[in-house]
This record gives structure tokens, C-alpha cells and sequence, in this order.
């Protein structure tokens, strides 16, 4: 029986967490001995692409 309604939204915005939480396990373990900088962070996130740009940004 396919999702209905809200589960398969639920479903696709569980995937991507996965998604994100196993780049980010592959980022960390990049660099065994020192932890991920914030921007590397939000390299490995995508966050620039996902953040509309403001009055300040340039682009």
C-alpha cells in the first residue's frame, strides 16, 4: 500500500536527513584528528545553496 498524504512527505524529508547526517559522517571521518569547521559544515550541508541571499550577499 503506497504512503498517503503527509507520510510520503515525511518519508522524503527523512531520506534527505539521512542523506545529510551520512555526508557529514563521510566529511568527519575525512579528518580523523580535529573536528569539522563550521564552514566546512556548511559545505558538506550545502547551506549556501539552500539560504536565499540577502540585501548584503553578493551574487
Amino acid at each position: 500500500m503506497a504512503p498517503v498524504g503527509g507520510t510520503a512527505v515525511q518519508d522524503r524529508v527523512a531520506l534527505a536527513e539521512i542523506e545529510l547526517c551520512g555526508e557529514l559522517i563521510i566529511a568527519a571521518s575525512a579528518v580523523p584528528d580535529e573536528r569539522l569547521s563550521v564552514d566546512r559544515i556548511d559545505e558538506v550541508l550545502r547551506l549556501a545553496e539552500a539560504l536565499p541571499e540577502g540585501p548584503d550577499d553578493e551574487g
